[in-house]
């Protein structure tokens, strides 16, 4: 059973009504600042002749809550599953307008001020993500932002976002933002915590989509309790999010970084020893050089590990390049490549044992010695590993093909 259906599961699906417009508002015991938030929908409803409606998307209330918001006109979606990407979800999934505006139901977002999301929509926008910094035109009132967030995490998060993904969008955690349901739906959005907020943009960038942004206000909210938002903790979801949907930052570059190096170095050491100055390098750094190498060589397959399961299970868009090269590198392939690595290191090994025996087995020339078994081991390695992570890739790739 996929997210959505588990969020859903005692929800009945939404009928086909003419509605342009649905605000959807996560709510968890929002009693205090609820009853503003909806008036400010419908008085952009009233000021904007929308035809809209209001969902509430209920994710386990234990105060009035969903009586207030039943009570003031608004549709309660009771959403079991707990998170606040798995309350957006469901409300989402409930919500029977072809433009969706979230935000929160704390009293920080002015649902009155959403007019100009909606023109961008209907100018072909996918989504429409409100600003609330000064580097893209927001405006940050007193109080209504804490200054690590502001400074720090906000900023650095979004660089990381802006140039892992290149979305071009100043503010990655808005919580004010509107979108075309069938394009947000046809995303496979899978979190259900506050890395929610990453994983739409994201996956609306790789997914090619029109991504626009218009300045907001942030204003403080109105809770008289803390936020249910954790600082360091989801900052840090929020990375590894970030992280684990661009493998090739996480394992290939650093991979290929390290397996290039190890293997200029060691292919210049296996000749003899190497001196810069006063300084020589000879089989011990050999050594540490194939460690590198093999280290490099078992990242670059952990990427392509991560891409195909991402891929796999949706989340991530299908890689074009990946498939012209299932094409050509296939599961043979890998077992041929893998075994002439292994082979070659079993014929330095038997080589090097030649090399002992007209000594007599007895005390040889070290370094020498070692110039011969440090790559036949190596070899070796590389060969074995080769061999299994090709019947492995195979495997990931079954369901793809």
């Amino acid at each position: 059973m996929d997210t959505l259906s588990a969020i859903l599961s005692p929800v009945s699906q939404p009928q086909s009504f003419a509605v342009e417009v649905s605000f959807v508002m996560p709510c968890l015991n929002e009693a205090r600042t609820l009853p503003a938030c909806i008036a400010k929908a419908f008085e952009a409803i009233r000021a904007h002749n929308l035809s809209a409606e209001i969902v509430v998307a209920d994710n386990g209330s234990t105060d009035d809550s969903r009586a207030i918001a039943e009570r003031l006109g608004a549709r309660v979606v009771p959403i079991a599953l707990k998170g606040y990407g798995a309350a957006l979800l469901g409300g989402i999934q409930a919500a029977r307008g072809n433009f969706v505006i979230m935000a929160d139901a704390d009293g920080s977002y002015d649902f009155s001020a959403v007019h100009p999301f909606i023109e961008h929509l209907r100018n072909g926008a996918d989504l429409v993500m409100g600003c609330r910094l000064p580097a893209g035109g927001g405006t940050i009132m007193a109080g209504a932002m804490p200054w690590k967030h502001r400074w720090i995490g906000n900023p650095i998060l979004s660089a990381f976002g802006r140039r892992l993904f290149r979305a071009p969008v100043t503010d990655f955690h808005s919580g004010l933002r509107a979108f075309r349901r069938d394009f947000i739906l046809q995303l496979n959005l899978r979190t259900t915590g506050m890395e929610f907020a990453s994983e739409m943009v994201i996956k609306s960038a790789l997914r090619g989509g029109r991504i626009e942004q218009v300045p907001i206000t942030l204003y403080k909210d109105g809770r008289d309790r803390p936020p249910h938002l954790r600082s360091w903790r989801d900052g840090w979801r929020h990375l590894r999010f970030m992280m684990l949907m661009t493998p090739r930052w996480l394992f290939l570059v650093p991979g290929v970084t390290l397996f290039v190096s190890g293997a200029i170095v060691a292919a210049m050491l296996v000749p003899g020893p190497v001196y810069v100055g006063r300084a020589g390098f000879d089989t011990s750094t050999l050594l540490i050089a194939c460690m590198v190498l093999l280290l490099g060589f078992q990242i670059i397959v952990y990427a392509l590990f991560s891409r195909i399961f991402a891929i796999t299970e949706g989340l991530l868009p299908s890689d074009p390049e990946l498939d012209k090269a299932s094409r050509f590198v296939t599961l043979e392939g890998g077992l041929i490549a893998g075994a002439a690595f292994a082979l070659g290191g079993f014929v330095l090994l038997v080589y090097a044992t030649l090399i002992w025996r007209q000594h007599g087995y007895g005390p040889i020339d070290y370094s020498s010695n070692q110039r011969v078994v440090i790559p036949a081991v190596t070899s070796i390695i590389l060969g074995i590993q080769l061999i299994f992570s090709s019947f492995f890739l195979s495997i990931l790739g079954m369901s793809r093909r």
